[in-house]
């Protein structure tokens, strides 16, 4: 069996408003480490042979001597800036990704505020990757959900058992995954009001392709609010 080339893109430019600090979430203490060593651990361990770390402007420096080279992490390539909004910072990590002589076969794209990825769900999006060409990780929900109406009004109730919570890693083929951003760049510059929410809703948007859905963790939370930062002090203590 071909080996194929994997890369991970981790984003680490958000700021973390509802966090209510002045530190971004990511660069918090999570168990005395920052909480972006987490997720560019599981990485390192893995199969993955090229991370690029995405992280705000005013940070490079930081993230390189603090993060990168403070830890010894081997495999991140570039430290570079990203852009306003998520999709831009993801653009810019495909696009560095996409100046190398040897591209990756596959591409992961992975939030840096989720320190609980792990070598199980890497290794499932590898899994599905290879087969659908486009796969993200999240876990069916456990609350009933409720569609609102423009006023709050409960409009519509889904069939629970069809409803996911998507989580990251999302992982694509690279030159798929780019060609949809290509082309939701192309969009923006002529002009058009562009709302995506994750990567996956890229290609779906741009390109009409079939996103597998596959087995992430409860335990996967991203930090958002103090706290989950205290829930996952608790989720390392039980690890």
């Amino acid at each position: 069996m071909e080996k194929r080339n994997y890369a991970a893109i981790v984003l680490s430019a958000g700021r973390g408003s509802r966090m209510n600090s002045e530190i971004p979430k990511q660069y918090l203490m999570l168990s005395g480490r920052p909480v972006i060593y987490y997720a560019l651990n599981a990485f390192e361990q893995s199969m993955v042979q090229d991370i690029i770390l995405v992280c705000g402007k005013e940070d490079v420096g930081y993230c390189q001597r603090q993060i990168i080279e403070n830890y010894e992490f081997t495999k991140v390539r570039a430290v570079i800036p990203g852009g306003k909004e998520r999709y831009h910072s993801v653009f810019c990590g495909l696009s560095e990704l996409k100046k190398r002589e040897i591209q990756p076969d596959y591409v992961m794209i992975h939030d840096g505020a989720r320190p609980f990825v792990n070598q199980k769900i890497i290794m499932r999006c590898a899994e599905a990757v290879e087969q659908y060409q486009a796969c993200v990780a999240g876990m069916p929900v456990k609350d009933t959900i409720k569609i609102a109406d423009r006023n709050q009004f409960a409009a519509e109730t889904p069939k629970r058992n069809l409803v996911w919570q998507v989580q990251t890693p999302q992982a694509f083929s690279f030159d798929l995954i780019f060609q949809a951003y290509k082309r939701l760049a192309e969009r923006e510059n002529q002009g058009e009001d562009i709302s995506v929410t994750d990567d996956a809703m890229v290609l779906e948007s741009m390109l009409d392709q079939n996103v597998r859905l596959v087995e992430g963790s409860y335990k996967n939370i991203k930090i958002t609010t103090p706290e989950d930062l205290d829930m996952a002090e608790i989720l390392l203590k039980n690890k």
